[in-house]
């Protein structure tokens, strides 16, 4: 199977860098964002997507939405998906790195989840995804779960996870 994956497009949000974990808040595409999306419609239009899979966070569903206008695949939305809960809904993503920073792994803070604690639901999510049987899927989710997939297919250490950056709607392709 060849799996594409990339971030949702920038979000109001992106740009007052914030953090949302948090499905009912409107947190959606900007201009830029759907731009971005447009710009991996293209990029992909040439592409057979089986099936399309998201996060259940509104931002991703927007990209999924725009990413399939070539395609019509069918999209569903997994929680596995989810943005990392971070104990940080609505506050700056500056202040979670910072509260985070003595242990990046394994700091869980205000009943938010750690790391690895995300990285362990995301991978629940490739191992269950690797074993069906479609030959092109597209999955758009965050930079957390690309730094999850990125170790998963590319032997990435844990210790390394955060050094990892994904830019919205950057295209990763992986082959089991």
């Amino acid at each position: 199977m060849k799996i594409f994956a990339t971030r949702h497009g920038e979000t109001n949000y992106n740009r007052l860098g914030l953090c949302n974990d948090d499905p009912a808040i409107d947190v959606h595409l900007t201009d830029t964002g759907i731009e971005q999306a447009e710009r991996v419609a293209l990029q992909l239009k040439d592409e057979t997507i089986d099936q399309i899979f998201t996060s259940e966070l509104p931002r991703t569903l927007q990209t999924a939405r725009i990413i399939n206008r070539y395609h019509d695949a069918a999209i569903e939305s997994d929680a596995r998906l989810n943005d990392i809960r971070s104990g940080f809904d609505g506050e700056p993503v500056p202040d979670y790195f910072s509260a985070t920073a003595h242990d990046p792994l394994h700091a869980r803070i205000n009943g938010g989840e750690s790391l690895l604690d995300y990285k362990t639901r995301v991978t629940g999510f490739i191992q269950w995804l690797v074993e069906l049987p479609f030959q092109q899927v597209m999955v758009v989710a965050h930079e957390e779960t690309l730094r999850v997939f990125e170790a998963w297919f590319e032997a990435v250490e844990d210790d390394r996870l955060r050094t990892l950056n994904f830019p919205n709607c950057e295209v990763k392709k992986y082959a089991t």
